[in-house]
């Protein structure tokens, strides 16, 4: 079974850069599209960013597009979140998501997602 978990989330001010990191462990990243959401309280959960192969196939929510960079590491079994220039609406919890390759369609890359890791919490606040 595919196990993920996320670390590098924090309390940062507004404007503020911070990046996220995803381990997995179980199966070979490669087989995998690696995704994240996050969580805010009273809120659904939101897609944010996805990546297949390599950064070329990178997919962003409008929100969060030319703030934030979605990549991985095959090698190393890492996917990472470069977050920049975070306002309060960021603050929540970030997912990192993985989908089994047969079950990913980049027309819809939101969705296909199986394996889920515990969350990190984000607070951006002044």
């Amino acid at each position: 079974q595919v196990q993920l978990v996320e670390s590098g989330g924090g309390l940062v001010q507004p404007g503020a850069s911070l990046t996220l990191s995803c381990l997995l462990s179980g199966r070979a990243m490669e087989d995998f599209a690696m995704g994240w959401f996050r969580q805010a309280p009273g809120k659904e959960r939101e897609w944010v960013a996805a990546i297949r192969g390599s950064e070329i196939n990178s997919y962003y929510t409008d929100s969060v597009k030319g703030r934030f960079t979605v990549a991985r590491d095959n090698a190393k079994n890492t996917a990472s979140l470069q977050m920049r220039n975070l306002n309060p609406e960021d603050s929540a919890v970030y997912y990192c998501a993985a989908a089994k390759l047969i079950e990913y369609n980049t027309n819809r890359p939101d969705l296909g997602f199986s394996s889920w890791g515990q969350g990190t919490q984000v607070t951006v606040s002044s």
